[in-house]
């Protein structure tokens, strides 16, 4: 297999076949298991470890989506065209990255402890939530080297060059395989294993992601009466 070819499958063919199974895994589990749409919740089995850990991690994965959001969606020329320039992107991202990027670490790693210490929450884990843990640690631990590694004590590596194109031309359907094909190993290790964990998201406990109760903040309150008081 030539280079040419080699990119084109793990650059082109991968990404639109894990965006593919991504959508119409979501809308086939919607449709056909509305019953399993739920995150099986274990807070009634532990919750010493859950409370800090789901926090935790749900507060970093919120800004870890919310930065990679901007930095693979905004080229760098809206940004200089604004006068915002390279150095200062690179310590807001850095900084904000970094804070986001250890809260989301330390919370999923108090609760893969948890999964793996607590007898009841350990037999109620099954195949599927081992596999999600392990790509979601993959896609962490490589997050967070290419921070420490590449931005930290690498001097920065302006992602923005390869990586973010790359993205936003596979959005575009005008695929460039050759500039992910420059980054960096690392990166290309994580893109990798996001890429596989959105090619599960469909069928596993990920789904919950897309039924945050915003209802229940505008519901009215539940009023509780004991039933011999009701009938007194």
């Amino acid at each position: 297999m030539s280079n040419d070819q080699l990119n084109f499958l793990l650059w082109v063919a991968i990404p639109y076949c894990s965006y593919t199974i991504f959508w119409v895994g979501h809308f086939w589990r919607y449709k056909k298991s509305q019953y399993t749409w739920t995150t099986r919740s274990t807070e009634l089995l532990e919750q010493k470890l859950l409370r800090p850990g789901i926090l935790l991690f749900h507060f970093g994965m919120a800004f870890v989506l919310i930065g990679h959001a901007a930095g693979l969606l905004i080229p760098q020329s809206v940004t200089d065209s604004i006068g915002f320039s390279e150095d200062a992107y690179h310590v807001m991202a850095v900084t904000m990255g970094s804070i986001a990027g250890f809260a989301m670490a330390i919370g999923l790693g108090l609760l893969v402890y948890r999964r793996a210490t607590n007898e009841r929450v350990r037999q109620v884990t099954i195949p599927r939530d081992k596999l999600v843990i392990a790509i979601l640690v993959i896609v962490v631990l490589t997050g967070l080297g290419n921070l420490v590694i590449m931005q930290w004590y690498g001097g920065g590596y302006n992602y923005r060059e390869t990586v973010s194109p790359w993205v936003r031309s596979i959005i575009l359907f005008r695929p460039r395989p050759e500039l992910m094909a420059e980054a960096p190993l690392t990166f290309q290790i994580h893109a990798m294993a996001v890429m596989g964990l959105f090619a599960i998201w469909p069928f596993t406990r990920l789904v919950h992601a897309w039924s945050v109760p915003f209802p229940y903040l505008k519901r009215r309150y539940l009023v509780f009466r004991r039933r011999d008081a009701v009938s007194r």
